[in-house]
């Protein structure tokens, strides 16, 4: 006598899990690859989505049945291959990376429940009185409106609508749903382009509406609209029938990016990032797997929206070092918009005034289209920038801003125009230590210096987030009044400003001082205006704002990376500098920006200051293709972690004993990474460094698979493509 074996599938769940798993189907359902399903795992129900191959043989006895399908938009194929490569790059987890794509997946939301009102019955109340009266005239034309919109409209209180609702002279009724926000028009005009932006824009409204991929590098320097140049693609992208994903490296660019889609479109794009609230989310996956909502302007995480038909992704500022995610799922959002392009036909735009050295040589090597922006809009010049040697021209001790930086912020403020200070350092100072007995204050969790942030009268870490009061005494000798502030932050260097320009306002942007998007979007707005004077601002302030009044530019630091042990710390600074330095003369008057430097005979700084920005990227090109570092060769990096370095050291050398021997691949470490122990944990790397054919992730698994299973709380983590070398 047989056995009925039920049909089966294969089920990934959202678990740190790399396979799917084998359900029964039950009895008269039908799923198909994509769909999403409920399936117990263990004594708890998971969400998960069937996915693609057959089902390996399993006794029937020991399969776990679906427990349901829920009513929603399957993933795609399209989707299912994106999750499925990333996790074969990255060597994450299959389930890990698909919790990505199923962020915001509201199961309990999908009909949301009808809101109550009140409207008018025509039956005369048993009592009458002047509220009541008031509150009947306001109802008397029918409509339906919530009670407190009634109340305000006939002066009276809530209660006294409760009263007519008693009396049956109201009576509750379902309002009629709020109607949905305009979509965007993409024949609706837009501003005038110049010759070079009326070029670009062709060409990527060609590409877009071409259902093909392509992928083009928008190379425009600061302030030559490249923004109007994208939404063309956008609004060819609408045209065709597509939706489009524009990408921004923080939430910081999103308010004037907004402001800027509706003038072009007449209607506000779909948001998604961190900060949007869990049932707004929700809303938004829904309407993008419904193809209701054309278009998104997201964080990184908005690459794993399900689309129903995506056309067009805009990665704007494609250089920032914020497109790459470093913990969980390893990966970089711009490499990863290029391949979900791939997969969905869909043409890719990469924009920057600064573009990343891969993303150039990929347009010189002809896998990326270039287009260039080489002009300001509307014949502005770019700003002129100046280095001040801080060895011979440096302030007195005890102050931080040179004297020619003073002596032309003075110019500024008499001529009614904006400063920018810029200084890539939050808080009031870096380091607090005892004057009496020499002891630092340190994080106890990481081996890093507490920053003071005297604003809000804390010690902070800024890797883990501990934090604590500043102590009045040293915690080490008990001496009272001894603990001393070294080097700068943005709070400090608006102390300095505030006491040489007492008049002045000043105002500071930084993450640590700005309470949420809505802040941020005020004090921007206020500076656009004119309403402040001189801006203190960390590295939020070097891209994407427009600020039409601000002339000078102050690199307090500007040699604030340059020292780093990381190959692209030469490029970063040069491209922050670049940006921050274009905030400036954006408006009608010409822009200038001072670079406070120790080195002003570093190859950057003086690329900087002779305005060679193809020299310096010819140079770079250069170093890295003579030392094999991408985009000329692949790196890797194994972080090995534990509760004690004892123990992380130990697997870090059991490691690097297991590595392959394989031609083109080098294996450097271990060595104790520069910041050794975050957040209790203690940290040792080792690097990979191999020759563009390699199949570096490949060579990682062959390489976990040799090598002893970590022990003893010790955890690997693989960052493959590495930007962070701390």
């Amino acid at each position: 006598m047989s056995t009925f074996a039920p049909p089966t599938v294969e089920v990934l769940l959202p678990v740190g899990l790399d396979r799917a798993l084998t359900y029964a189907v039950p009895e008269g359902v039908a799923v198909g690859p994509g769909a999403l399903v409920i399936a117990p795992l263990g004594r708890r129900l998971e969400l998960g989505v069937v996915w693609d191959g057959a089902p390996p043989q399993v006794d029937a006895s020991r399969l776990k049945t679906l427990e349901g399908v829920v009513d929603a938009p399957p993933l795609s194929e399209a989707m299912r291959r994106f999750v499925d490569w990333i996790a074969e790059y990255t060597l994450a987890p299959r389930g890990q990376v698909l919790r990505m794509a199923l962020r915001g997946l509201d199961l309990g939301a999908a009909e949301p429940k009808p809101k109550i009102g009140v409207r008018a019955t025509g039956q005369a109340p048993s009592r009458r009185t002047p509220a009541r009266d008031k509150a009947l005239a306001a109802a008397s034309d029918g409509r339906v409106r919530a009670k407190a919109e009634l109340a305000e409209a006939a002066g009276v209180s809530t209660s006294v609508v409760d009263g007519l609702l008693a009396d049956g002279a109201l009576q509750a009724a379902t309002l009629p749903p709020p109607p949905r926000p305009p979509q965007p028009d993409p024949h609706r005009p837009g501003p005038p382009l110049s010759d070079a932006q009326a070029s670009a824009a062709n060409a990527l409204a060609a590409l877009a509406g071409a259902r093909r991929f392509h992928v083009a590098l928008v190379d425009g320097v600061t302030g030559s609209g490249k923004t109007e140049v994208y939404l063309e693609a956008v609004a060819a992208a609408l045209k065709a029938g597509r939706q489009a994903l524009v990408m921004a490296p923080e939430i910081a660019l999103t308010g004037a990016l907004l402001d800027r889609f509706a003038d072009r479109f007449g209607a506000r794009p779909a948001v998604w990032h961190a900060s949007v609230g869990d049932k707004r989310r929700s809303a938004v996956r829904r309407g993008v797997a419904s193809g209701e909502i054309r278009v998104v302007v997201a964080a990184r995480s908005g690459l794993f929206l399900p689309f129903a038909d995506l056309g067009l992704i805009v990665v704007d500022e494609e250089h920032d070092a914020s497109y790459k995610q470093e913990e969980g799922v390893f990966y970089n959002a711009r490499d990863m918009a290029v391949l979900r392009g791939r997969f969905e036909q869909a043409a890719v735009v990469l924009a920057s005034a600064t573009p990343s050295l891969e993303s150039r040589v990929n347009a010189e090597r002809g896998r990326y289209a270039k287009l260039a922006l080489p002009d300001r809009f509307g014949g502005r010049a770019l700003p002129r920038i100046e280095a001040i040697d801080m060895r011979t021209a440096g302030p007195p001790r005890g102050q931080w801003l040179a004297p020619k930086l003073v002596s032309a912020m003075i110019q500024t403020l008499a001529a009614g125009e904006q400063t920018l200070l810029f200084l890539n350092r939050r808080g009031y100072a870096p380091l607090t230590l005892c004057r009496a007995c020499g002891h630092r204050m340190k994080c106890p969790n990481c081996s890093a210096w507490l920053v003071e942030h005297r604003f809000q009268a804390r010690l902070v870490c800024h890797h883990c987030g501990h934090t604590g009061p500043t102590p009045r005494s040293c915690p080490s000798c008990g001496t009272a009044d001894a603990l001393v502030a070294c080097g700068p932050g943005v709070e400090r260097i608006r102390d300095e400003a505030q006491a040489r320009f007492p008049e002045a306002r000043i105002a500071i942007l930084s993450s640590d001082l700005i309470a949420g998007g809505e802040a941020l979007r005020a004090e921007l707005d206020a500076i656009a205006r004119g309403d402040v004077d001189i801006v203190v601002g960390t590295q939020m302030v070097t891209k994407g704002h427009n600020f039409p009044n601000l002339t000078l530019v102050g690199a307090v630091d500007a040699d604030f990376a340059l020292g780093a042990a990381d190959p692209r710390a030469g490029e970063r600074t040069f491209q922050i500098l670049e940006q921050v330095a274009g905030r400036a003369g954006r408006g009608d008057r010409p822009g200038r920006a001072l670079l406070q430097t120790h080195e002003p005979e570093h190859p950057v700084i003086k690329a900087l200051v002779a305005a060679d920005r193809e020299g310096f990227y010819r140079v770079e090109t250069a170093a890295r293709q003579a030392a094999g570092m991408p985009p000329f060769g692949r790196l890797a990096a194994l972080i090995v972690s534990g509760t004690t370095r004892e123990t992380a050291e130990a697997h870090a050398r059991v490691l690097a004993r297991a590595a392959p021997k394989a031609e083109g691949v080098r294996v450097l470490g271990p060595a104790e990474a520069p910041l050794a122990m975050v957040r209790g944990r203690h940290r040792i790397r080792l690097l990979v460094q191999a020759g563009r054919e390699v199949d570096v992730p490949a060579y990682l698994r062959a390489w976990l698979a040799a090598a002893a299973a970590p022990r003893g709380g010790v955890r690997v983590a693989v960052d493959v493509d590495p930007q962070s070398f701390v």
